[in-house]
């Protein structure tokens, strides 16, 4: 016996690092001071571009999404979702990213699946200029399905301390402005898949009309990032607080920046709900109280500001693309969490 018969393949890593390889140092930036294969990614902090520099930092995964990247055959969308996850968990406090590192764990290594992973990953952290630092490969038989893998990701940023946004700011008056979706993102897809693919029966080839697209194409959108958005407007000193929309929603996401003695209204009629989710509500009859804590409902990102900054703001936002943002709430009296709706 050797450990080849045993299902761990050592030349399938050794092609998978080959092939990743310069994938990883496509991203690299002027602070990356190691390649890939050292023990540790060395990465050096320009400390002088910061007054106070702070450290931010997040990990977080793709979810169930996997599955449906499983059933297509697609594994390159499912790398940029992991990456732009992180980044705007780190941007909501203001944060640029530094470097990105990734976990990527399957039963029996696949190089070419993993080329595909890892080529997401760096064309998201080429679009963030974040570097794809290192990561992990491991090969685990007898712990993931034939053909399924699971996938984390590690992110550092930084910002001054002096322009962190944390939201202890945001007071009764201020308006909520809204950034739409790209889709579902990384949350909500085991209501999704039961609703698809157990409960409607479909494939993941299925053409849905009320879509105008497949069921593949529609659930593999990738998760997008608001980084080009953002960034350029922080220095501005408009944005008080910003909450990314991910598992939970906006019910359970907006109340983690939300000082004591507020709350928030959101006025459900402010944008137009995606038709992935009206059609999922209606094919799963699904209570619009669960849409609401499930799925991001076509917002991604809620950005807290001044009454008086709030047109500034959406025009500003629309020089760089996002004209599709809007207000859709304001801050109130009360206790979070505590976000109410009207026109739901």
């Amino acid at each position: 016996m050797d450990y080849k018969a045993a299902g761990v393949d050592i030349d399938a890593g050794t092609e998978t690092v080959r092939r990743i390889r310069g994938l990883a140092r496509s991203t690299f930036t002027s602070g990356v001071l190691s390649d890939i294969g050292s023990f540790g990614g060395l990465f050096r902090l320009e400390t002088g571009r910061y007054r106070d520099p702070v450290l931010v930092s997040s990990a977080d995964g793709v979810g169930t999404k996997l599955k449906v990247a499983f059933l297509a055959g697609r594994h390159h969308t499912v790398g940029i979702d992991l990456v732009n996850h992180c980044v705007n968990d780190i941007l909501v406090q203001g944060a640029e990213p530094l470097f990105f590192l990734d976990y990527l764990a399957t039963g029996r290594l696949a190089p070419d699946v993993a080329e595909a992973i890892i080529s997401g990953m760096a064309t998201a952290c080429r679009e963030s200029s974040c570097a794809l630092l290192g990561g992990e490969t491991a090969e685990m038989p007898g712990m993931y399905a034939e053909g399924e893998y699971d996938l984390a990701g590690f992110i550092v940023g930084v910002v001054d301390r002096e322009r962190l946004v944390n939201g202890r700011t945001i007071g009764v008056g201020d308006l909520l402005v809204g950034i739409p979706s790209s889709g579902l993102h990384t949350n909500g897809y085991s209501l999704a898949r039961r609703i698809v693919f157990e409960h409607l029966g479909l494939r993941v080839d299925s053409h849905v009309a009320a879509l105008g697209q497949s069921v593949g194409d529609a659930l593999l959108e990738p998760h997008r990032s608001y980084l080009p958005f953002i960034q350029p407007l922080l220095e501005a000193g408009r944005i008080k607080g910003m909450a990314h929309i991910t598992g939970g929603g906006i019910t359970d996401n907006l109340p983690r920046i939300l000082p004591h003695g507020t709350a928030a209204v959101i006025d459900a009629a402010a944008w137009e709900v995606p038709p992935i989710f009206r059609w999922l509500q209606a094919s799963g009859s699904v209570p619009t109280d669960d849409m609401m804590r499930t799925f991001n409902m076509g917002i991604g990102l809620i950005v807290a500001t001044a009454r008086d900054q709030a047109e500034p703001l959406l025009s500003e936002l629309a020089a760089r693309g996002g004209r599709d943002a809007r207000v859709i709430g304001e801050v109130v009296p009360g206790e979070p969490p505590a976000v109410s709706y009207i026109n739901l």
